[in-house]
């Protein structure tokens, strides 16, 4: 894609910021609508009551594979010099990690990405919990929290199994990998049908899935056009919190700009608007019934904060970005994600679920 005439426009700096802007801006409005959410697919997956989110997760999932490996596979972008694959990646952090986010997105009531849309729409307490996890992503990166981070990271990386490619490693191809998430494509799709599940809600899952490869092949893109290279990334809302940080302690410095910075921006931006054209935002406080007691929600972002660090992205960034090219520590730190939320759930959450009467479609996290 021929993004000169952006850098041309706006130089590179700003180049950067627009394209996390229109990324962010994507997403925010995508999950705002369908309502995604990793948080209650995994709810529905321990409780073995298929609702609304587990097809559509995926669904989103598989279209996010689908979508990457068919770019790789036709050569349209090349990750073997992205974070992924260009130095090892810690194996330990991935599995410590994600184990504390996930136990971290059921206290919360949902992981970094949902936590930042309901913010966007008025949700105070998770807008308080965004701003806690923010700033443990900055500790754990840049602050007191960073030698207890390396040391778990630096205990087994993917060095000592011979690399991150999980592909390589079994031996196959991105055509395999294609075929298998069409597969499961297919199998999310049936279960919304079965299930009746709106066609918006499924168009919006497909749309967030699609966005990852997407997301890819812009910032790939612009990668390859600039005066200044930098490693491409797909979307992501852990590491992209530090460096918000960082550019508002500058006072917006030009030189801090970057495609991690837009996206949160974006994200926040598109979530409000869509929330304020659809009527669905709307001021809630710890005060609003339902809602979980402060400790729990400032438990799970720090939680999320210092996992998501470790196991090198959220659910989207780690899961889906990092799920999308096979990345194998990814891959275990999303199931590690999923393992810890499904048994935190059923060890502290089940019991009360199961006196509530069940709905056909579980509401999302709030």
């Amino acid at each position: 894609m021929d993004l000169v005439w952006l850098i041309d426009w706006v130089d590179e700096p700003l180049a950067k910021l627009v394209v996390g802007l229109a990324i962010g801006a994507a997403f925010g409005i995508l999950a705002q609508r369908s309502a995604f959410c990793t948080r209650s697919a995994v709810i529905e997956l321990f409780s073995g009551t298929i609702g609304r989110q587990l097809p559509l997760w995926l669904a989103a999932f598989a279209t996010a594979i689908a979508g990457m490996q068919f770019l790789i596979h036709s050569g349209a972008i090349d990750v073997s010099e992205t974070r992924f694959f260009s130095s090892p990646q810690s194996l330990s952090g991935a599995i410590v990690g994600g184990g504390l986010f996930g136990l971290g997105m059921i206290l919360a009531r949902g992981c970094a990405s949902r936590l930042l849309v309901l913010g966007a729409g008025g949700n105070l307490r998770a807008l308080f919990s965004v701003v806690l996890l923010a700033a443990t992503v900055f500790a754990a990166l840049e602050g007191p929290l960073a030698p207890m981070r390396s040391a778990i990271a630096s205990s087994w990386n993917t060095g000592a199994i011979g690399g991150n490619d999980l592909l390589l490693s079994v031996g196959a191809t991105s055509f395999v990998a294609v075929a298998v998430a069409l597969a499961g494509l297919l199998a999310g799709l049936l279960f919304a049908i079965r299930r009746q599940l709106p066609v918006s809600y499924i168009v919006g899952g497909l749309a967030i899935g699609a966005l990852i490869p997407a997301a890819w092949y812009l910032s790939w893109s612009l990668s390859t056009q600039v005066f200044d290279p930098f490693q491409p990334d797909g979307l992501s809302f852990i590491r992209p919190f530090s460096g918000s940080i960082e550019l508002l302690a500058s006072g917006g410095s030009q030189d801090l700009f970057s495609i991690d910075v837009g996206l949160v921006g974006g994200a926040i931006a598109g979530a409000f608007v869509a929330a304020i054209l659809f009527g669905d935002f709307k001021v809630q406080t710890f005060k609003t019934a339902g809602s979980a007691p402060i400790w729990r929600y400032a438990t799970g972002a720090l939680l999320m904060g210092f996992g998501g660090v470790l196991a090198a992205g959220c659910t989207i960034g780690a899961g889906f970005t990092g799920g999308s090219v096979l990345a194998i520590s990814s891959l275990l730190s999303l199931s590690s994600m999923i393992l810890a939320a499904g048994i935190s759930h059923r060890l502290m959450d089940a019991r009360v679920s199961a006196h509530i009467q069940p709905t056909p479609h579980p509401l999302p996290a709030e």
